[in-house]
């Protein structure tokens, strides 16, 4: 191999790993932006996930994949009528509360199912509920979580009525942000991060 040969090969060695660190550099660039989009997204449940999971990337899979599953659902919003209507039935379900608060928290839940299936959640499992939710509903699915655990501990007879009270609390939060209409701004997030 003559001089100028060697030369050549080594220019063309060195442009080639300098293309390859700028494909890893943009690379890992879009994986920052995905997972900025991801955090803002989900709040809380970027950190839930990402802990559960063990690893950041698995997290940034899941969620991903989380947004292209409810992308696919056929989500509508409630209509004026069907909010007043879900609307007064919370405000049974609370006055519930005072005679028979053990009552008025499964009713609570079965309301919020009610709902989710009105607005097109497949409502199978509690997980996929809270997985489908953690969506669009990113900022309160902590209070879903948090009410369904009371829930059970109120099952097995382990919920004082004061642990009913903040189940009541929890669902409360979790309903109002299910009759709100998502601003375009979420609408336009979810799209974004669900082509990730």
């Amino acid at each position: 191999m003559s001089e100028q040969d060697f030369f050549w090969a080594v220019v063309l060695l060195g442009g080639m790993v300098v293309v390859i660190l700028a494909a890893v550099a943009f690379s890992r660039r879009q994986a920052r932006v995905r997972r900025a989009q991801l955090q803002q997204r989900f709040g809380a449940e970027y950190d839930r996930a990402a802990y559960e999971l063990g690893d950041t990337r698995k997290a940034d899979r899941e969620l991903a994949a989380r947004a292209r599953r409810v992308d696919k659902l056929a989500l509508r919003e409630l209509s004026g009528t069907e909010r007043s209507r879900f609307a007064s039935q919370w405000t049974a379900v609370q006055a519930q509360f005072v005679d028979d608060p053990a009552v008025a928290v499964r009713s609570a839940n079965d309301l919020i199912n009610l709902v989710m299936r009105a607005r097109g959640y497949p409502v199978e499992s509690f997980e996929q509920r809270a997985a489908d939710l953690s969506v669009d509903h990113g900022a309160v699915i902590q209070h879903y979580r948090a009410a369904r655990a009371i829930a059970d501990a109120n099952h097995t007879g382990n919920a004082s009525t004061e642990d009913l009270r903040q189940a009541m609390v929890h669902y409360r939060v979790l309903f109002g942000d299910l009759l709100q209409d998502p601003t375009a701004a979420t609408r336009s997030l979810r799209h974004s991060v669900a082509g990730a």
